[in-house]
């Protein structure tokens, strides 16, 4: 195990390392990078390091490899199971990788992008449109989050159903050892059967095995065309139904597929001022449909329609809104993407990041609501995400007139029963927002034997002294 405190010739050693700019000890500096998005976790560092190249992050690993002291790696700290943040008894160090913030090259013939880890993601995407590229890699916090975070928790989100998560937009990368070996994995080759996989054996890793430092990138071509809906349906059955037709009915254009609530709706409409209900009435459910082709010709939308047409006579959609403009376009986003934004303003939030079989999607919904409803008198049950690949964040806002903490107190036994019922569905306790601190105990419980065996033999093999990111996802 990693020593309990950081000695100070280790402390002297790193600040020559970085230089002047590349270390905070100021206690009211250090703050945000010691609490996480949710504020769930508040750590203690007696430094942060804010290296500027991977030469510098070698260094950095191979003093504390040596001193056995832990290191926590960090990007833009917007994850949500408290995995980028150090422990409470402050003997570890955090690196924070935002000043190695380089796109080293383009290449739109080879449809890759170079980046460094520290890279917004927002920023990589500009990177890719700059030459006509896209990097599909789509999510609320895009603005802030960076590439080697994402990478490193293997992001989901929106677009998960046409492009897959991060793990699958990766060609190659370039990672720092536990030891301070550099592994130069920077290749841009579609096939490479020389043996093992060894970038994903960091992908997903959430910095437990080494630091991610920069990446090569998958780009797809620009889409000429695009057509976003929102459709009210009948129930969720009715909704896994639809996506199955617009997928066999556009040539599988269907870029997103999100599910919410009208409890959902009814947060974003009463606490973020602004945004309007598209429909004359309220309907119980919606998905929100994105469509994208690279052909062009204005045919998009007109299939979109003929695929609402059949599914309005099938009795599956009950109402739709097809948007005539980007600024419409970004207003049906806005309720989807705003609802986390509104718990926040409703009151206490009791969260879950779940994934099953889209086809068991349905039952799940049913079965957890159930089980919810039972539990807590008046809750509001605001379950929303990505239908299209199984993602549900089932999510419990508070009731109205209630205490919070007293609606919180139940968070541990719901989630456990949300979380045996998605393993009973054949799912996961977690669909794309990782295991850092807050679900260890999860995953040895929904783990098989033999995978945990597996990953421990890794962490082990690969990290004998246990410095990276301790007490994180083992």
């Amino acid at each position: 195990m990693p020593a309990r405190t950081v000695p100070e010739r280790v402390i002297e050693a790193l600040k020559a390392v970085v230089g002047p700019k590349g270390w905070i000890a100021a206690e009211a500096e250090k703050t945000p990078y010691l609490v996480d998005a949710r504020e769930l976790f508040h750590g203690k560092t007696p430094l942060v390091l804010r290296p500027a190249s991977t030469g510098e992050v070698a260094e950095i690993v191979r003093i504390c490899a040596e001193a056995g002291v832990g290191i926590v790696p960090q990007g833009g700290n917007t994850g949500y199971v408290g995995g980028s943040v150090p422990g409470e008894e402050g003997g570890e160090l955090l690196v924070s990788l935002g000043r190695m913030n380089r796109v080293r090259e383009v290449d739109p013939l080879d449809f890759t992008v170079t980046v460094e880890a520290g890279c917004i993601l927002a920023e990589v995407q500009r990177a890719a449109a700059a030459v006509d590229r896209l990097f599909p890699l789509s999510l609320a916090a895009e603005g802030s989050c960076q590439i080697g975070g994402n990478l490193s928790t293997n992001a989901g989100g929106t677009t998960v159903l046409r492009y897959g998560n991060a793990r699958d937009l990766v060609l190659g990368l370039e990672v720092v050892l536990p030891d301070g070996t550099v592994w130069d994995g920077l290749r841009r080759l579609r096939k490479d059967n020389r043996g093992y996989d060894l970038k994903q054996l960091f992908l997903g890793a959430e910095g437990t095995l080494g630091i991610i430092t920069a990446a090569v990138l998958k780009l797809f071509p620009q889409p000429s065309e695009s057509c976003t809906a929102l459709v009210a349906v009948a129930d969720p059955a009715s909704a896994t139904r639809l996506l199955a037709r617009f997928r066999d009915r556009t040539g599988d254009a269907v870029t997103s597929f999100e599910y919410l609530n009208r409890v959902c709706m009814e947060l974003v409409l009463e606490h973020l001022p602004g945004n309007t209900d598209p429909f004359d009435q309220p309907y119980e459910h919606y998905v929100l449909v994105d469509l994208a082709s690279g052909r062009g010709g204005g045919g998009l939308r007109d299939l979109a329609e003929r695929v609402l047409g059949e599914a309005f006579e099938a009795g599956e959609a009950l109402d739709a809104v097809i948007a005539a403009s980007t600024a419409q376009r970004e207003r049906l986003w806005a309720l989807r993407e705003s609802i986390p934004e509104a718990q926040k303003h409703a009151g206490g939030c009791i969260k879950h990041d779940v994934s099953v079989p889209v086809s068991r999607v349905p039952e799940f919904l049913a079965k957890a609501t159930a089980l919810a409803e039972e539990a807590i008198v008046g809750v509001r049950v605001a379950p929303f995400g990505h239908l299209g690949d199984g993602n549900v964040h089932f999510n419990l806002t508070q009731p109205r007139q209630s205490e919070r903490a007293a609606f919180l107190a139940h968070g541990e036994s719901i989630t456990d029963a949300v979380h045996a019922l998605a393993a009973e569905l054949d799912g996961s306790f977690s669909a794309e927002h990782g295991i850092g601190r807050l679900k260890r105990s999860d995953l040895r419980r929904y783990k098989a034997p033999v995978e945990l065996s597996l990953m421990d033999a890794l962490k082990q093999l690969l990290d004998p002294k246990g410095i990276m990111n301790p007490h994180k996802v083992l």
